[in-house]
């Protein structure tokens, strides 16, 4: 399926959650952190705790988000 993430196209299985495409595109993901990450799915921020319930549409517009540390 179709779909753009942070502006750029994009493929994700039918069926995927931002859970899935967080994990996907995140290493901090991968490895458990989810913390610093924020996701809005066309415009509407998805809440942490409603990411594995959150089912991605084709064209859907993802913008993911990570905090990063430094001085």
């Amino acid at each position: 399926m179709h779909l753009y993430v942070n502006g750029e196209s994009s493929q994700a299985k039918e069926g995927s959650t931002v859970a899935d495409l967080v994990v996907s595109l995140v290493e901090a993901a991968r490895e458990g952190r989810r913390g610093g990450i924020a996701v809005a799915v066309n415009g509407a921020v998805v809440p942490r705790a409603a990411w594995d319930a959150t089912v991605l549409g084709p064209e859907d517009r993802v913008e993911i988000l990570t905090a990063v540390q430094g001085g």
